[in-house]
């Protein structure tokens, strides 16, 4: 938090400001969604994205299987569009995204590999990735999952190929102006969720550590839920011999000022660190496969890229994120 005029004013109160002024400059008339300045009417939701993607995104997720936009996609704060916008224009530019997965993960660039087609392009960044299995047991009696609604999907994931000939999976988790205080699951949820994860989330069937003294409950808090289903997701694809992944990991993007955003929730962790995030790494049999970097490091790098032709776009829509 900051203070300003005396008073301690979050990071999520400061986004909203930015953003409503953001619209009123750029979206006069087409604004007022729900009385909400920072909300676009619905007819004009793709002015949410950057210009260049307006056609392409739109045409991208609703090609089958579709890929659902969130019940927000139309407020100036949705990390869905917040993501997006970072990240789709790198989606079918191999070369561009290697640099950048390089940047992040302190590796040489490396071989980027499709996940998939969309919009008669190779798409090598895909959002809401939910996986070619129901890994998590979610799909129900019918089996039906779909991305971006009712499954544990990445914001985004890419694949690609290291040098010495590894094939690695990424799943990018996307925050923006998220805070957790009181995100505890409700109890009729947590029935469910127990059925559907109990012998899937610790060791050695899943990701968690069995040996620190926690059950699947300690993980219904906020963020430690999404956490969980994230790194279950990437470790049950790594485990999988036929999705051909030898490696699997998640990488959390979140901004740097977004303090609240790492309050540890949960009663059962809170002895494993005073960060949500570093707690959550302490409980993992490998903490390697979680990777947490800032979203402002992340991409700083496109200030210096004359081919990232979106980044002043982004400065403007997004500064605080853009800060280098």
């Amino acid at each position: 938090m900051k203070r300003t005029g005396g008073k301690t004013v979050s990071f999520r109160t400061r986004e909203r400001r930015h953003q409503t002024d953001y619209f009123r400059r750029k979206f006069e008339g087409k604004i007022g969604y729900g009385r909400s300045d920072v909300r676009l009417h619905p007819l004009h939701g793709t002015l949410n994205l950057w210009p260049g993607l307006h056609d392409s995104a739109t045409r991208a997720f609703a090609e089958e299987p579709a890929i659902q936009w969130h019940q927000h996609a139309n407020h100036g704060l949705s990390s869905q569009v917040c993501c997006v916008n970072f990240l789709m224009p790198m989606a079918h530019r191999p070369d561009l995204l290697s640099r950048w997965v390089g940047h992040v993960l302190g590796i040489a660039p490396p071989e980027m590999l499709p996940l998939e087609t969309r919009a008669g392009h190779d798409w090598y960044v895909a959002f809401e990735w939910i996986g070619d299995k129901d890994y998590l047991n979610e799909g129900g009696k019918g089996g039906s999952r779909k991305r971006g609604a009712n499954a544990t999907a990445s914001d985004a994931a890419v694949k690609f190929r290291t040098s010495s000939g590894e094939t690695h999976l990424v799943l990018i988790e996307w925050k923006y102006t998220e805070q957790y205080r009181n995100h505890r699951l409700s109890e009729d949820r947590r029935s469910t969720r127990v059925k559907r994860y109990h012998d899937i989330s610790f060791q050695p069937n899943g990701p968690i550590r069995a040996d620190v003294g926690l059950d699947l409950a300690d993980f219904f808090y906020e963020p430690f839920y999404q956490l969980l289903r994230q790194q279950m997701l990437a470790w049950h694809v790594e485990h999988d011999a036929a999705a051909g992944i030898d490696r699997a990991r998640v990488l959390h993007l979140s901004p740097s000022d977004n303090c609240e955003s790492h309050q540890v929730t949960s009663p059962g962790l809170q002895d494993f660190g005073e960060d949500a995030f570093e707690a959550f790494t302490m409980v993992l049999a490998n903490p390697g496969d979680f990777i947490g970097r800032t979203i402002e490091e992340a991409f700083a790098p496109l200030a210096g890229w004359p081919e990232a032709e979106w980044y002043p776009w982004l400065r403007d829509r997004y500064p605080t994120l853009c800060q280098v």
